[in-house]
């Protein structure tokens, strides 16, 4: 009942995560994880909120993820974004392993669909400075950990769901 789905910017991942929840009864629980650092961010914020309907509710949670989950309790979730999660807790000199370790808990614990989003960022250049080389690095190792733990992962390119890894216990379809 997890759902992995990763992409590129502008890839479609976000608007495909939506989308599965259109089969499922709302309201659905939105755990947004971005902060409006600027006027660009808070745009990209807006679009977001601007294309979901009424069956939305949206939680704003940049840190506490894993409890957010689990307050969410039977409630199908939405988590967008885990790399800009992962981009607070960097700035903010939170533990990573600690609350990537409470994260997966909060995922084992869970019995309602749950789909988190994140840009696959480890396909390009190798960056030029160490904070990059470690966002990088620390993404690449959290999309593993929750792919591991996922039913299904998709990857985005170009607006076309290509499935990485299905098994047995897919997401619900009504």
């Amino acid at each position: 009942m997890i759902e992995l789905v990763l992409g590129g910017a502008r890839s479609g991942k976000s608007r495909y995560a939506e989308a599965l929840f259109e089969s499922w009864p709302a309201p659905w629980l939105y755990l947004a994880t971005g902060r409006a650092w600027d006027d660009e961010m808070r745009a990209r914020i807006a679009l977001h909120r601007d294309r979901r309907d009424a069956g939305w509710r949206t939680r704003e949670e940049p840190v506490a993820l894993a409890d957010a989950l689990r307050e969410a309790g039977g409630q199908p979730v939405l988590v967008d974004c885990l790399t800009l999660w992962l981009t607070n807790l960097i700035l903010e000199e939170h533990d990573i392993a600690a609350a990537t370790n409470a994260l997966l808990d909060a995922l084992r614990a869970r019995d309602a669909a749950t789909v988190l989003v994140g840009s696959e960022v480890g396909l390009g250049i190798v960056p030029d400075n160490a904070l990059s080389r470690r966002f990088r690095d620390e993404a690449g190792l959290l999309h593993q950990r929750i792919a591991a733990l996922a039913d299904k992962v998709v990857l985005v390119v170009a607006g076309l769901p290509l499935v990485v890894k299905e098994t047995a216990g897919r997401l619900p379809t009504g």
